[in-house]
């Protein structure tokens, strides 16, 4: 419920349509907690282009196979919130409002404490693309820190939102 809240507040402040981005960060953790060759199948089957990089990264995989569930078995067709919940994990260049809200909002949810949370809040209060792109600064940070897989949906995200970050912020 904390995502759903905090898209709820994103959409409120930057006039997207509340409901469906309250929907979309309902729903964007739906297949967390499914058993794990359940999550990767889906996301093979799931016809939404998974780069290979989501496909080898398990923490990845509900992003993927949660779109698709709630496509096949919830009957929600609204492209937009699909791609939400697709994308909420790695981000992709060119992001819809709703889009941006529900990959924001999962960092910026109230139970979330890691350093700098509440400066970087602040500036998803201020602006949702210079967000994107500090979001995106950190969590690449984050991913090879752990010499984690970077899929080409992150790079690309990256270099798109870049141009909003004209003080090139970090956390």
């Amino acid at each position: 419920m904390n995502v759903a809240e905090a898209c709820y507040d994103l959409a409120e402040r930057f006039d997207a349509d509340k409901k469906r981005c309250y929907l979309a960060g309902l729903l964007h953790d739906i297949m967390k907690e499914d058993l794990p060759e359940s999550q990767r199948q889906m996301t093979i089957d799931s016809g939404m282009a998974p780069d290979p990089a989501e496909i080898d990264t398990p923490a990845l995989w509900h992003a993927v196979a949660g779109a698709a569930f709630v496509r096949d078995k919830l009957g929600i067709t609204d492209e937009e919130i699909l791609a939400g919940i697709r994308f909420h994990t790695i981000g992709c260049a060119k992001m819809t409002k709703l889009e941006k809200i529900v990959y924001l909002g999962d960092m910026i949810s109230a139970e979330r404490s890691y350093k700098d949370v509440d400066k970087f809040r602040k500036i998803c209060r201020d602006d949702l693309d210079k967000a994107m792109s500090v979001a995106l600064i950190y969590n690449i940070g984050d991913v090879c820190k752990k010499c984690g897989y970077l899929p080409r949906y992150t790079f690309e995200a990256y270099n798109y939102y870049l141009k909003y970050n004209k003080n090139k912020e970090s956390l």
